[in-house]
């Protein structure tokens, strides 16, 4: 079975209130005060121009919402994850931006490669918008193992 995860990470009411007036925003609750945005095709629709450059360190990073996330930012710590595996195997992207800034990021960990460290890429953006796990890692204490796509996250 895979897993596939392509989200807005940041505090519930930051989201609630950057994306009030964006009839596409869905927001989900996860765990430690965080919600996720799940990207959409709507979403991206919404909120991005298709014109505008797309970030090449993601894979599903709609063009120019890396300047939507920035503004985003300025009222707190926003994170873009994607993750998708299969079988065990798979891959990650993630960044935090804070401040109207890019601050964490993008950080990869490609197919094949160990985990650093410090943990995996979305481990790390968890743990820079305040998660701390514990004796589970990052991923597991807000729960993105819920569910196995964003379909499941929506429903």
């Amino acid at each position: 079975m895979g897993y596939d995860l392509r989200a807005v990470i940041a505090e519930r009411g930051l989201l609630a209130a950057v994306t009030a007036d964006v009839s596409a925003a869905r927001l989900v609750d996860v765990r430690h005060g965080l919600a996720l945005l799940p990207m959409t095709g709507a979403l991206s629709d919404a909120l991005t121009d298709a014109a505008r450059p797309r970030r090449t360190a993601f894979w599903s990073l709609p063009p120019g919402f890396d300047d939507v996330l920035a503004e985003w930012s300025r009222t707190g710590s926003v994170a873009y994850a994607e993750a998708e595996y299969f079988g065990g195997v798979g891959e990650e992207n993630a960044a935090v931006w804070r401040d109207g800034e890019l601050v964490l990021g993008p950080l990869h960990l490609a197919e094949g490669e160990p985990a650093p460290a410090g943990g995996s890429p979305v481990c790390q953006v968890l743990r820079a918008l305040g998660v701390h796990a514990g004796q589970e890692d990052e991923f597991t204490a807000v729960g993105l193992g819920e569910h196995r796509d964003n379909e499941g996250w929506l429903r």
